[in-house]
C-alpha cells in the first residue's frame, strides 16, 4: 500500500472514530434554556455580590429586556440569560433564587449583581456589598 493510500486510510479511520464519541454535558448545555440550570444544589462560584436598583429602573439590560428592581433578577458575567441561580449569603445564610438578565458587574472582585429585590431577599442592602455562594436552584 502507497503512503498516499495509508495516509487516507488512517485519515478517514479517525475522522469516523472520532464522530463516535461522546461527551458530558456542560454547564453552558444545561443552561442555555430559559429556566435551566445546572445539577441542583451544586456550588457553582463564590465571591463578593452588590446590587442595583433606582438609577437603571426602565434601562435596557443586556438581554433586551426593561431592568426592574422589584424583579428578583442579576446580572452575571457569563451565566447565559435565563439561567436560574439561587444566591446564598455567605455569612447570614439567607438565600434568593434569581434569573439572570443582564451583563456584568463590571467592579474586581465580584461575581454577581443582584436587583433591589433579590439584594433586599438576603439582607444586603444597607451593606451593599457582601459574600455569596451562587448555587444551582
Amino acid at each position: 500500500m502507497s503512503f498516499r493510500a495509508a495516509f487516507a486510510l488512517m485519515l478517514v479511520s479517525v475522522l469516523w472514530l472520532g464522530g463516535c464519541t461522546t461527551r458530558a454535558p456542560s454547564m453552558a448545555d444545561t443552561a442555555g434554556a430559559p429556566g435551566a440550570s445546572p445539577v441542583d444544589g451544586r456550588e457553582m462560584e463564590r465571591g463578593m455580590a452588590s446590587w442595583y436598583g433606582g438609577k437603571f429602573q426602565g434601562r435596557r439590560t443586556a438581554s433586551g429586556e426593561p431592568f426592574d428592581m422589584n424583579e428578583l433578577t442579576a446580572a452575571h458575567k457569563t451565566l447565559p440569560f435565563g439561567t436560574r441561580v439561587r444566591v446564598r449569603h455567605a455569612v447570614t445564610g439567607r438565600a434568593v433564587t434569581v434569573r439572570i438578565n443582564d451583563r456584568g458587574p463590571f467592579v474586581k472582585g465580584r461575581v454577581i449583581d443582584l436587583s433591589h429585590a433579590a439584594a433586599s431577599a438576603i439582607g444586603l442592602i444597607q451593606a451593599g456589598v457582601g459574600p455569596v455562594v451562587l448555587l444551582a436552584p
